[in-house]
């Protein structure tokens, strides 16, 4: 657990009992800012950019955070956006949105989907969809930057409100990170930021102390062979078959070798091989998606990938030079920690604020993120926390009686939150979460 950076557990339970004192203005204010946080939104979803790529949609984060009063900073790490706000004496947060779209043909329906096609990094043209709800992520920020310029008189210390492009790829946060976001602007003290999610109930909240999201790691498995006709295999070392039987195999890497209370991921998610019904071909490429919690998990789950390719490589009378290659391609995402003290603080003022039944306990999950990459900068001097806000449609909830395997994902094509819920709520909790470690002492 990582220790509260200078203020002390006494001056977080005052920050947090100065948030709850709060006149409700706060809720009206921002439901005053909502038709024009809806006509961004529509826009922002109608326009989506892919990672790396977002120029347009910088460009309108770093006017409105202008408008707002903040001192903006572009070309951060790429198209970044950085805007501080300083207000006396006090502790730095820094607030984070995510800014780029995902190559996804939007299936919706809504009349603003987007239409945009793009080239992606391949050099290949694709559609282009705000499929994992970074445009609400964007107008909620927003929402927080106008209603934090205008509150300065509850709170004091430095706001640092951070745009960030390619969390997608998992490459915005550490690029901001080398191009000196905590050397040339304040270094936080506490890093926040929220994602919509599609296993909540649209204006619920959920946090999440400790593990939050996991590491993830890509790994690829060249399975060599001996090609020749279908019709004489006994004249062959069949690829396929090995193939076959090391995904098969890799499911008790989960199963059998790790403790059932230490959640892990191993899919192949990709296997190619061959080229006619008639041919065994001479190789098959499997390429493989791993998440865990743990460095430790972490390796013995690539330890395991490669003794299981190899041992059933030798069970099947494979040459040596014809062993498997396992070609990992190092930590695509490391861990999210929410750390515990700055989890308990906001999750306390969340349910001062909007009740106990629109704030949750919600469970770690297996996908990953780059904000982890903020945190672990100083992992001693700062504390990180990212909270969800439900964007499931009531009606749409109830009908799959609270089932989210029914309901789209996060990714789909078919994901269309309620934005109107998502952007109330998450405007309205990003700004009492940074006025709670704010709070004037």
């Amino acid at each position: 657990m990582s220790r509260l950076p200078m203020w002390g557990a006494a001056l977080l339970a005052l920050a947090a009992a100065s948030a709850a004192a709060q006149p409700d203005t706060l809720r009206a204010a921002v439901t005053g800012d909502m038709p024009s946080l809806m006509t961004l939104y529509r826009a922002l979803h109608a326009a989506p950019e892919l990672s790396g790529a977002e120029v347009k949609t910088a460009a309108v984060m770093a006017e409105e955070a202008k408008k707002a009063g903040f001192a903006v900073t572009t070309g951060v790490g790429g198209h970044g956006v950085v805007a501080v706000l300083k207000n006396g004496a006090g502790p730095t947060v820094l607030l984070r949105t995510d800014m780029d779209a995902l190559p996804v043909a939007e299936q919706t329906g809504l009349p603003f989907s987007s239409k945009v096609v793009a080239t992606g990094p391949d050099g290949q043209q694709t559609a282009v969809m705000h499929a994992c709800g970074h445009d609400t992520h964007m107008a909620s920020w927003v929402g927080a930057a106008r209603r934090l310029a205008a509150l300065k008189d509850q709170w004091s210390g430095t706001l640092v409100m951070i745009a960030q492009p390619a969390e997608e790829t998992n490459a915005g946060a550490t690029a901001m990170l080398k191009d000196g976001l905590f050397t040339r602007f304040p270094k936080p003290d506490y890093v926040i930021a929220f994602h919509d999610s599609a296993s909540l109930p649209a204006g619920v909240i959920g946090t999440t102390a400790g593990p939050a999201l996991a590491a993830v790691d890509s790994v690829d498995i060249l399975v060599k062979g001996v090609g020749g006709h279908g019709a004489a295999p006994a004249t062959t070392k069949d690829p396929i078959v090995l193939a076959a039987r090391i995904v098969t195999s890799l499911q008790t890497l989960a199963s059998r070798e790790i403790d059932p209370q230490d959640p892990v991921v191993v899919t192949v998610g990709s296997i190619h091989g061959g080229t006619k019904h008639n041919i065994i071909p001479d190789e098959v490429k499997l390429q493989l998606t791993v998440r865990s919690y743990s460095a430790e998990t972490r390796d013995k789950l690539l330890d395991g990938i490669r003794r299981i390719a190899r041992g059933e490589a030798i069970a099947s009378g494979m040459p040596e030079d014809r062993m498997p290659v396992v070609t990992p391609f190092g930590t695509y995402a490391d861990p999210t920690i929410n750390d515990a003290p700055l989890t308990a603080t906001i999750h306390e003022a969340f349910t001062r604020r909007f009740g106990k039944e629109r704030v949750v306990q919600a469970k770690p999950v297996m996908v990953s993120e780059d904000f982890a990459q903020y945190r672990l900068a100083d992992p001693a001097h700062i504390q990180s926390l990212i909270f969800w806000v439900g964007g499931v449609p009531q009606a749409k909830w109830d009908a799959a009686g609270g089932d989210a395997a029914r309901l789209p994902s996060l990714h789909s094509s078919g994901w269309a939150p309620d934005a109107e819920k998502v952007i109330a709520t998450a405007a309205e909790a990003m700004t009492t979460a940074a006025v709670t470690m704010l709070g004037k002492r």
